[in-house]
């Protein structure tokens, strides 16, 4: 039987919430090496100002060559990171209208600083999803909390952040519940099978809150009854070695190079030109 939407999604959470077992290069790499490459090049890439779009495009050098060292196509990265495409578009989209200072001109067309600005919110923000797509593809999201906790960041923070990736988990789940038993009453026909229709959305958005609270409320009763105590924690399946400090020692140079020095200019100053 074909998979829906929803039994995909949650799928693909489980599979994301621990480290996956197929090896590759870089699978065995420390979760708390890859989380500080991970921040060193988010806060380099965006650090770097709107306009200069050339140096913002050279940091596309860490997915590309990361992907396939986790066994990932980085065609296929890069068209998960297009899922964010729309809220990029909805942050960048007003840039050309407010800044019409003109940058340069090409064939007569007059390119406006807002433009670039906006091009830039792009690629930045593809790039970004693509490297945080990488971290929870080799490490998973629970090695990542607890890298997290083991840097000395909040305890109440990870903990949180693990309980939101839970409750994702439950709501798909009770998402699934409710379709299931729509698609059982629905004898056959394929107009309810398909999609909803318009007035049904409110209801449904709102039986699915009160359901995942009510769900949320009895998982919250068993945690308590089992002597939670308000933090969760999870054994770590691996230890930092020499192979995380040369993974560390390769990237994080290479990312702040990537954002200290004008990579452009210099190929093209090396690049023999005719007198």
């Amino acid at each position: 039987m074909q998979q829906t939407r929803l039994e995909k999604a949650i799928v693909i959470l489980n599979a994301r919430q621990l480290r996956p077992e197929s090896a590759s290069h870089i699978g065995d790499i420390d979760a708390r090496a890859l989380l500080i490459v991970t921040v060193v090049y988010l806060l380099a890439m965006l650090s770097i100002p709107l306009q200069r779009t050339d140096a913002i495009i050279w940091f596309a050098v860490y997915p590309i060559i990361s992907a396939p060292l986790a066994h990932i196509p980085y065609e296929r990265l890069f068209r998960n990171s297009l899922y964010v495409l729309p809220l990029l578009v909805f942050i960048g989209i007003f840039n050309p209208f407010f800044d019409r200072t003109p940058a340069f001109t090409v064939f007569g067309l007059t390119i406006s600083n807002g433009w670039i600005s906006f091009i830039s919110i792009l690629i930045r923000g593809l790039l970004a999803t693509q490297a945080l797509l990488l971290l929870i593809h080799v490490a998973g999201f629970n090695e990542i909390c607890e890298a997290l906790r083991r840097i000395g960041f909040p305890t109440v923070i990870v903990t949180q952040l693990l309980m939101v990736y839970r409750y994702l988990q439950v709501l798909l789940q009770e998402a699934l519940t409710m379709q299931r038993a729509r698609m059982a009453r629905s004898y056959g026909r394929d107009s309810l099978k398909a999609s909803f229709r318009a007035s049904s959305w409110g209801s449904f958005v709102g039986q699915l809150l009160l359901r995942t609270i009510e769900r949320g409320r009895r998982i919250n009763m068993a945690m308590k009854a089992r002597c939670f105590h308000g933090s969760l924690s999870v054994v770590p399946s691996s230890r930092w070695d020499t192979a995380d400090t040369v993974y560390c020692l390769i990237w994080v140079p290479l990312i702040l190079a990537l954002r200290f020095l004008d990579i452009t200019t210099l190929l093209l100053s090396l690049l023999p030109l005719n007198s």
